[in-house]
């Protein structure tokens, strides 16, 4: 009994961070129709960014905050001077993010060497909570509410101003959207911005359980593409409602059976794709 709980709530803390990464990749993929492959390269960053403002700041969340913005900032620089100029290029996208990604793993490999770093729990969520008898680190189940607040966040941007209402008008029909008379292209930098702060927030909110280290972007990455995959491109409750899922596939296949995690954690993948192409929320381009 204590194993399922433990790594029931471990697929829970997962899925959170995985929601903060996910969320954004979806909306950039949904929008922008960009396969955006340095976003898990920018949740490893804002984990790098976190630990020096750490040295400075010792507060988590204050320096979540100001890595989320560097990382926003990274992100809005590389839409507007690059991928814009690559627009309907969709293999040049694909080789210049791959490219970027690989560039910023190096990057993080000669500033903050090759050693993971371990970035420390806020003092206040140390002591554990007990569940059902079982003593569990309080900061995974802090994760979890982070990532509830943040896909209520972002639900209200979507659903209820009129930046959320142009966004979803150019997921669903870009040129429709153009047609009207929405700016889709500074849309383009706002959703970049966005999806970049919550990858960079989300590396260093994820500090704590996962350290900062190399190839933590090839780690982070897959489980990305599976969720939005899963969910559906451009869907938040997709986003959100696909990473608890892979959360809970990948924690429960890693501890049943290490030998084919990546078996049982791609077998969704390839019946979403095959049975229901646009995913579980996915929807069909008006």
């Amino acid at each position: 009994m204590q194993f399922w709980i433990i790594q029931t709530l471990n697929s829970l803390a997962l899925g959170g961070l995985l929601f903060l990464l996910s969320a954004g990749f979806s909306l950039i993929f949904g929008l922008m129709r960009i396969a955006n492959l340095t976003h898990g390269a920018l949740f490893m960053l804002g984990a790098y960014v976190g630990v020096t403002v750490l040295k400075v700041v010792p507060n988590l969340w204050l320096a979540a905050l100001i890595g989320g913005l560097v990382i926003a900032a990274f992100g809005g620089l590389l839409e507007r001077f690059i991928l814009r100029k690559l627009a309907g290029n969709v293999l040049g996208q694909v080789l210049v993010t791959l490219g970027v990604a690989y560039i910023i793993a190096d990057l993080c490999l000669m500033v903050w060497g090759g050693d993971p770093i371990p970035v420390p729990t806020p003092e206040s969520l140390r002591q554990p909570i007990v569940v059902a008898g079982v003593a569990f680190p309080s900061y995974r189940l802090a994760v979890v509410g982070i990532a509830i607040v943040t896909a209520l966040a972002l639900y209200l941007l979507m659903e209820r101003t009129r930046l959320g209402a142009m966004i979803r008008a150019g997921v669903d029909d870009m040129q429709m959207a153009r047609a009207v008379g929405i700016p889709v292209s500074r849309l383009f930098t706002i959703v970049f911005c966005l999806g970049s702060a919550l990858a960079g927030a989300g590396g260093i909110i994820g500090g704590p359980i996962l350290s900062a280290y190399p190839g933590l972007d090839a780690d982070m990455l897959p489980l990305a593409l599976i969720v939005v995959i899963l969910g559906g491109v451009g869907s938040l409750l997709g986003a959100f409602v696909g990473s608890f899922i892979i959360g809970t596939i990948y924690t429960f296949g890693t501890a049943l059976l290490p030998g084919l995690a990546y078996v049982i954690l791609f077998l969704p993948m390839i019946f979403v794709i095959a049975f229901r192409p646009r995913g579980l929320f996915g929807k069909v381009a008006a």
